[in-house]
């Protein structure tokens, strides 16, 4: 785990050194154990490293007997497969990103299509004089690009580009819209004008700069489902989902894992508990907020009955208005979602002892999981209805009518592009979801509440062959009588029963809008004549939208509170000052 970045001039001259320097030390924090460099023929590289495997010998840039080059952050968990695949005697160190180089020299980009991790990688091909930049196929490992007429540039994280000089803060309206309407933006574009995502599972050919060459690599099919029934699916998972856990605990440091009250993480811990002779350290998060479900209780009997050493981290009121603005400013590619402030503190407390933690996303996607696929399945006469359809702004009257035109335009072409093959009305909505809301919400939160502590966090449930297995799955065995993730569910009551994964799901819910309203009255004048917000929203409806109270206002109040501390300092350049209030008053 790390960082990447680096510049290709596309006019014959020299990186410019202060350039790489500016991307590195805006980087640092993704990697504190060290930092390396190449530049040649117009192409600098740039990585920051958090050393996770290959301790000793694995720094960057590594190199392949040809003079290519590779900067890589994330990890490859077949490595050791794929260099007894290659032949060991060529390897130089013991790093898993030295197999995609190898694998890049020996077969092209193809060759990365046998890769199993989290990944996003460059590579300086001195042989047919370019560059290759690819990125896992779920988008676990974000990388971001900008073109101008002089140069190519990308990077971890879009503030590094800013950083450097080498993209600018304007916003795209249409992103914001987004934004504030479903909480994340989709597809190549970013909040940024300029600055554009590597699409999950896309690599690029660079001659001189340029793209000269695209390719996806997807990893849910396009085939008919397999017909299998309950108790074959059941053995197969097993199977492959030991495969899994057992490939993404490969580490030279110690690692430990997210255990929520939900069917995955428990999953995730039973299966941990299977291939770990000594005791896994669980971590929990609690609030103390009467209004939402607790799931200390039930993570306490999972974490018993698997002889975890479980440690509870408590999220209170104080820690969402001292958090909150340090947390936006982490999230630079912007998600409204409010996870990221339990995961942020989870990630705090889990860094002063690891360097590594599993955790359960994905989950939802592959097994059929959340409640909007429920209701895309149900005939539209009987309730049914399209994933997405009301914006979280519809009928408010807060916002003006033009910062809001076509915020669903991504979404639908997400559901055109993905109504192919065989697909079911289920299956098309769990490739909408990992094509957009997964990579762009859910990952995005977890790499940059991680990665601000330098703690590393890994995904079984999106390895390339659990999506092969769990996607094909019929319906009938993702979702029967309304209850999502039915076979998954099977599988672990017969494993750890003591998780009652049949029991009620309850949901991950934050308090956001409790503590939002319980401060309204202070807190909306404030909001209310921030720039981000002043250009957005109907004088005095933002006042007002604060004490109205309601589930839905609530969940308002909270897109324009992130938005308006995100903008700050991600646009404005501001630093966070203290809490929420010192920071809006400042």
């Amino acid at each position: 785990m790390s960082s990447v970045s680096g510049i290709l001039s596309r006019n014959s001259v020299d990186v410019d050194d202060r350039k790489l320097d500016q991307l590195r030390d805006a980087l640092l924090h993704r990697g504190p154990d060290g930092a390396g460099r190449y530049v040649k023929s117009g192409v600098g590289f740039v990585q920051t490293r958090l050393a996770i495997i290959d301790l000793t010998t694995g720094d960057q840039p590594l190199y392949h007997e040809n003079g290519s080059a590779i900067v890589a952050n994330g990890e490859i968990y077949n490595y050791l497969e794929l260099r007894r695949e290659l032949g060991e005697a060529g390897f130089k160190t013991g790093s898993d990103s030295e197999t995609a180089l190898r694998l890049y020299a020996r077969d092209g980009i193809a060759g990365f299509d046998k890769l199993r991790g989290m990944y996003a990688f460059a590579i300086h091909d001195v042989v047919d004089n370019q560059v290759i930049l690819c990125r896992d196929p779920f988008g676990i490992k974000q990388l971001y690009y900008v073109e101008t007429p002089d140069y190519f540039a990308f990077a971890s994280e879009p503030h590094a580009l800013i950083a450097a000089g080498l993209a600018g803060r304007e916003l795209r309206s249409d992103v914001r819209a987004e934004l504030l309407q479903i909480q994340f933006g989709t597809g190549t574009h970013t909040i940024f004008d300029g600055i554009n995502r590597l699409l999950p599972g896309e690599t690029l050919v660079l001659k001189n700069g340029r793209v000269v060459e695209r390719r996806r690599r997807a990893v849910l099919s396009d085939e008919g489902v397999l017909g299998t029934s309950l108790e074959d699916a059941l053995g197969e998972w097993d199977r492959v989902f030991e495969e899994a856990v057992r490939l993404h605990q490969r580490s030279d440091v110690d690692y430990a894992m997210f255990l929520s009250g939900g069917v995955d993480s428990a999953s995730l811990l039973g299966m941990m508990h299977r291939l770990n002779e000594r005791p896994v350290c669980a971590y929990t998060a609690a609030f103390e907020a009467g209004s939402v479900h607790d799931e200390r209780e039930l993570a306490r009997k999972v974490a018993k009955a698997c002889n975890a050493r479980h440690i509870e981290v408590m999220f209170s009121e104080s820690d969402f208005w001292d958090l909150l603005p340090e947390v936006a400013a982490a999230v630079d590619d912007p998600c409204a979602d409010y996870a990221i402030l339990p995961t942020y503190k989870l990630a705090k407390e889990a860094a002063r002892d690891f360097k590594v933690v599993l955790s359960g996303e994905g989950g939802d996607e592959l097994f059929g999981g959340y409640g909007r696929y429920r209701s895309v399945m149900r005939p539209f006469l009987l309730g049914g209805r399209v994933m997405r359809s009301k914006g979280t702004f519809d009928a408010l009257d807060v916002l003006r009518a033009e910062v809001v035109h076509g915020w669903r335009d991504g979404i639908a072409a997400s559901e055109n592009r993905e109504s192919r093959g065989k697909r079911s009305r289920l299956a098309i909505a769990q490739a909408v979801d990992c094509s957009d809301w997964l990579p762009n919400d859910l990952l995005i939160k977890l790499d940059r509440c991680l990665m601000a502590h330098g703690l590393e966090g890994r995904t079984p449930f999106l390895d390339p062959m659990v999506a092969e297995f769990a996607y094909r799955l019929p319906d009938r065995l993702k979702i029967r009588k309304g209850t999502g993730k039915f076979m998954l569910r099977n599988w672990l009551d017969r494993c750890l029963p003591m998780a009652e994964p049949f029991g009620k799901k309850r949901g991950f819910t934050v308090p956001v809008a409790e503590w939002i309203g319980q401060q309204g009255k202070r807190l909306g004048p404030l909001v209310a004549r921030q720039p981000g917000i002043t250009e957005i929203a109907k004088p005095g409806a933002v006042e007002k939208l604060f004490v109205t109270g309601g589930k839905k206002e609530g969940a308002a109040a909270w897109h324009l509170l992130f938005y308006a501390l995100w903008h700050r300092s991600n646009v404005l350049g501001h630093a966070p000052s203290g809490d929420v209030f010192e920071t809006l008053t400042h």
